[in-house]
């Protein structure tokens, strides 16, 4: 066996404070859970369609939106259904769908870490003993990679919206999780690390990703079958059992038409490259650092577990046209490949991190609050004007509690920076902790200061608000049950209607002219560019244009009939 590259005392070996550790993966968690409304595009789509199969509007093996099919993965979206059931009237079905997507967020972090946590108690992996002794104790240093691991995830800016939202992604995501952890377990934890492969496969195809469930099912398996250790080995029966399961799953849930889109474009293959900098930094860099560190270990489980998993990942982004959603599965193991660099990483290099990522978080922070009082006194001008002049209509309002979250939080990120900068400069996952704060701070301001802009921007409520005055048939204001004919408009707009409108809509993509298909259906509403050129057939009349504040380019049109 190649000698480690890792030197790590017992005194680096320190794990972070549990109650630190803990405090901080709540503030990354549990921001936009309450009070956010959902954001348009996946969010809210997938919020119809659960609000849909919750009130019984549509099946929930083959849900609708609109009376049109949608794409829907059966076990998110069936999750975020059930809660809504369960926890109705108590909470409002935003926030129930929420809640089993914030403890999937809270899964894959607690199982990046017992991944990393295994995986660094591997003989490959362990530090070089000091020739007087001193060197770490192999338990202490795994629980050190296992807080660097979970750090290095935080970090990572791709996860930051993306892992906060009510998407079937969310499900993949936990799944490809499971996974990692049930092959680094394997040698230590035989039956459990069994029972999480065979869940995991069937979970990811359920999820919408049975494509992507087989090709992890082929690389575990390469993985086993090259171990040294007899209780992965032996684990190969189990495997393919697992990948089978996902091939059946997939096939009776129909989700291959989501695991099979190709669309690989080479023109396109340069800005997918700058996407792969900023959605997988930090990560990228410290996870070619261990891939230069570790080469003469890169067989080895510890790098070859979260490399092969990172590979699948990629190479689906790269065949999708540079596809976010589907390289966030690869995140948990960018992460753990990540935690192994730390070990072998220079001081300058960990000190030019702390302090590009001391310096861009601290100007973030900065601008909120600059953008914030401008908003609420009207000091500095600049900022308030430049807002109105972009999104007409917003007015913003000042929450007390929202505004002493964003503070403590503020004064958390300069304790947090005086500490990394003052004392324990010999932790091994020091270098993450920056980082990690730093992007915990941005998502939690902006889920507190900056929400309401960000509701009015990226929610539809306020186009819903807009129209719904010119829907009004009766003087006693408008009809929530009357029919709206929506034919061909995008799923987010659709599931709007229905969320915050409480409207039936009827989206099947015929003519407006076709009197027979939406013969129950007096108002239409249509997206157009250029109301000019699309004139209303007859028998609909033109009631209102209304924009959307946050679009100057599409614009919606009211029509109707006798």
């Amino acid at each position: 066996m190649q000698p480690s590259p890792a030197l790590v005392s017992q005194r680096a070996a320190t794990a972070a404070p549990r109650w630190a550790l803990l405090l901080l993966c709540a503030a990354y968690v549990l921001p936009g859970v309450l009070g956010r409304t959902p954001w348009r595009q996946a969010d809210i789509s997938t919020m119809g369609v659960m609000l849909a199969m919750a009130e019984g509007r549509t099946s929930w093996l083959a849900p609708t939106l609109g009376g049109v099919m949608v794409d829907a993965a059966p076990f998110s979206h069936g999750l975020g259904a059930g809660f809504i059931v369960a926890l109705s009237p108590w909470l409002e079905p935003a926030m129930a769908a929420r809640l089993p997507f914030a403890l999937l967020l809270a899964a894959t972090l607690a199982l990046t870490w017992y991944a990393a946590f295994f995986l660094a108690r591997t003989e490959a992996a362990q530090p070089v003993a000091f020739a007087f002794g001193g060197e770490a104790n192999h338990v202490d240093y795994a629980r050190a990679i296992g807080d660097s691991a979970v750090l290095a995830l935080m970090a990572t800016l791709g996860l930051l919206q993306l892992g906060h939202e009510t998407t079937p992604e969310l499900a993949q995501l936990a799944a490809a999780a499971l996974l990692m952890w049930g092959m680094a377990a394997a040698p230590f934890r035989i039956w459990p690390s069994r029972m999480a492969v065979l869940a995991a496969l069937p979970l990811l195809a359920a999820s919408g990703a049975p494509v992507i469930a087989l090709a992890l099912g082929v690389v575990t398996a390469i993985i086993a079958r090259r171990s040294q250790y007899a209780a992965v080995h032996t684990a190969l029966p189990w495997i393919f059992g697992a990948t089978a399961s996902a091939a059946l799953v997939g096939s009776v849930l129909g989700q291959w038409h989501w695991g099979l889109v190709a669309r690989f474009a080479p023109a396109d293959l340069f800005s997918t490259g700058r996407m792969l900098i900023w959605f997988l930094w930090p990560s990228w860099l410290l996870a070619l650092w261990t891939l230069w560190r570790w080469r003469r270990q890169s067989l080895q489980r510890h790098i070859a577990v979260p490399l092969s998993l990172a590979i699948v990942a990629l190479v689906a982004c790269l065949v999708m046209n540079g596809s976010q959603r589907v390289l966030l599965l690869g995140l948990p193991a960018m992460a753990v490949l990540a935690a192994f660099a730390l070990p072998t990483l220079k001081r300058s290099t960990a000190a030019a991190i702390d302090w590009f990522s001391l310096f861009a978080f601290s100007a973030a922070a900065a601008f909120f609050w600059v953008a914030y009082l401008s908003l609420s006194t009207g000091w500095p001008t600049q900022p308030a004007k430049n807002i109105a002049r972009l999104y007409v209509g917003y007015k913003p309002a000042f929450a007390p509690a929202l505004f002493l979250l964003a503070l403590v939080a503020t004064l958390a990120w300069v304790a947090l920076v005086r500490w990394r900068t003052g004392r324990h400069r010999s932790a091994l996952w020091k270098s993450m902790v920056i980082p990690a704060g730093g992007v915990t701070l941005i998502w939690l301001m902006a889920m507190t200061l900056m929400l309401p802009l960000a509701d009015y921007v990226r929610g539809m409520t306020p186009w819903v608000q807009r129209i719904s005055p010119h829907l009004v048939l009766s003087p006693s204001g408008p009809d929530p049950k009357f029919c709206i004919a929506a034919p061909n408009l995008p799923t987010a707009y659709i599931a709007a209607l229905e969320v915050h409108g409480g409207w039936v809509v009827d989206a099947k993509p015929t003519s407006l002219t076709n009197a027979t298909v939406h013969s129950r259906c007096p108002v239409a509403i249509v997206l157009t560019q250029d109301p000019t050129q699309d004139k209303p057939p007859p028998p609909w009349t033109l009631v209102a244009v209304v924009q959307r504040p946050s679009d100057r380019t599409e614009q919606t049109l009211i029509l109707r009939r006798p």
